[in-house]
């Protein structure tokens, strides 16, 4: 799938993430994340049938620009689970997270899923607000899921969007 999105000025375009992009996923994930996926653990998700995601790039006249952000997802027996999503920093409330979001939802509507779930660190407030505008609801919490660098500790919501 490979579809076109403007922000300000530039035009990105997401696609089916493939095993080439296992290097630059495991970058990004590590400014993101305290404990970072390598690329092997990338290409261990996208070998299963049951996952796929998407990457966005800014469209370039020539060569392979970098990938600004991707997401990966799995779909098994009707519901569906964001595994992670990650933009640039540069590139944050530029759309991209809404763009790579509805990449996903647009492939399980066409699979027919019933539900979306997702996690979502509690202090992230632009992602929520972006979860909730796309319809997620809060179905749960993981008291002291995810842990800063510092080694502080925060909740996750547990967010779910009926897709039917």
């Amino acid at each position: 799938m490979r579809i076109p999105f403007m922000s300000g000025s530039q035009e990105y375009v997401a696609r089916d993430l493939t095993l080439d992009d296992t290097p630059a996923m495991a970058e990004l994930h590590a400014g993101a994340f305290a404990r970072p996926w390598s690329d092997e653990e990338f290409e261990a998700l996208l070998v299963q049938d049951t996952v796929f995601g998407y990457a966005v790039r800014p469209v370039a006249s020539k060569g392979k620009p970098p990938i600004q952000g991707f997401v990966l997802a799995r779909l098994a027996a009707g519901e569906a689970e964001i595994l992670t999503i990650v933009v640039a920093r540069a590139n944050r409330r530029a759309g991209l997270g809404r763009m790579l979001m509805d990449a996903v939802m647009r492939h399980l509507y066409t699979e027919r899923a019933d539900a979306l779930f997702l996690e979502v660190d509690e202090s992230n407030t632009a992602a929520i607000g972006l979860y909730r505008r796309l319809g997620f609801r809060d179905v749960g919490r993981r008291e002291g899921y995810y842990s800063a660098k510092d080694g502080r500790k925060s909740s996750a919501l547990v967010m779910r969007s009926d897709l039917r």
